[in-house]
């Protein structure tokens, strides 16, 4: 499963919500959830995006302008070569206020259909990061469709207490369950809110966990004789449950081998396991009998994600080609590459380089 469209949008989700799962109450006024600060962070995101998402009924009970409000953030984007506010995007059947405050300002475009056709039209306008923001029916639509990376939702400290006030997410058939959990990425107070970040496909989940890798790989001791590489295994349930990096233990032990060393042989939970490495795993060593890619086979880990291929520099870097030949799914995660470059910048610059 993955939310990425073509490999090019990611489509994040941001929503408030109260203690008891609602939007919004049945007074006839908005209702307001968050607070000024976390809707400062809102601004952020907004002016980090190409498009923002939301349904006709947003439009007629809130009307929301959907512009980015910071006048620093406008500047950046013009400086930047974008627009001043991103296209507002707003999923509608019928007529629309003639006056509506989201025309404001900025280019719009009135639409509708599926979440499939909506994602083909803004694909096809060069929207590579969408925000959708509502309503319960726009939010539950695109999390049933399985295209979503990233949900980011804010808990208010207070409770609705009505049934029939707007919740959330209507019934629907969602892609994660008990069985299959979204991978909390972080969880931060602002002020008397809190939010909450989850990632919801598949590519998203393997960049949070490579970052990792990579924070991992800045520990190593220094060497001009080898890389520093960070490594995570993650669980089918999305636990991280060992991680290691070169050099952690002694001078020559490797990333991959440092994070299985801290689980046992028949673990089962290696069974259904991703190992995260920064670089690629080795397959060849001259320090230990056997190279990395060996390792996780004897492990029996199924998925192997990295971000860098082994340069030539100190082996032949032939250890994803094993891994694959041996029947284990090998995914490379090129974004993160400059990064991993950086940490090992004094490496690669050596002569042969």
């Amino acid at each position: 499963m993955s939310g990425m469209i073509g490999d090019t949008m990611y489509v994040l989700l941001s929503c408030a919500i109260s203690l008891d799962g609602y939007l919004d109450d049945n007074s006839g006024e908005r209702l307001v959830l968050s607070n000024a600060a976390d809707l400062d962070r809102v601004d952020a995101e907004r002016a980090g995006v190409d498009a923002i998402l939301v349904g006709a009924g947003t439009v007629r009970n809130d009307n929301p302008r959907l512009s980015v409000r910071s006048p620093a953030r406008r500047a950046a984007r013009e400086a930047a070569g974008k627009p001043a506010t991103p296209l507002k995007v707003v999923l509608s059947n019928g007529e629309l206020p003639a006056d509506a405050a989201f025309r404001a300002d900025g280019d719009t475009l009135v639409t509708n259909g599926s979440v499939e056709d909506v994602l083909g039209q803004l694909t096809a306008r060069g929207v590579e990061r969408l925000m959708v923001e509502g309503g319960g029916r726009v939010l539950t639509g695109f999390l049933a469709s399985g295209r979503v990376d990233e949900l980011q939702l804010v808990i208010a400290p207070f409770f609705v207490g009505d049934s029939a006030a707007p919740r959330f997410v209507h019934d629907g058939r969602f892609p994660w369950s008990k069985d299959h959990r979204a991978t909390l990425a972080a969880v931060a107070p602002i002020g008397n809110v809190v939010l909450h970040r989850y990632l919801l496909s598949e590519s998203a989940v393997d960049d949070h966990w490579l970052a990792r890798a990579v924070g991992l790989s800045r520990r190593c001791p220094p060497s001009m004789t080898a890389f520093s590489v960070g490594a995570v295994v993650v669980d089918a349930a999305g636990e991280e449950i060992a991680w290691g990096y070169s050099r952690e233990t002694d001078d020559t032990v490797h990333a991959e081998e440092s994070a299985l060393a801290k689980l046992a042989d028949d673990d089962p939970r290696l069974a259904g396991a991703t190992i995260y490495s920064s670089m690629e795993p080795c397959g060849t060593r001259r320090s230990r009998p056997r190279p990395c890619a060996r390792l996780i086979l004897d492990a029996g880990i199924p998925r192997v994600v990295f971000a860098y291929r082994e340069p030539s520099t100190f082996v032949v870097g032939d250890g994803a080609e094993q891994l694959a030949g041996a029947g284990v799914t090998v995914v490379e995660r090129p974004e993160l590459a400059d990064e991993v470059r950086e940490v090992n910048r004094r490496q690669l610059a050596s002569p042969g380089q």
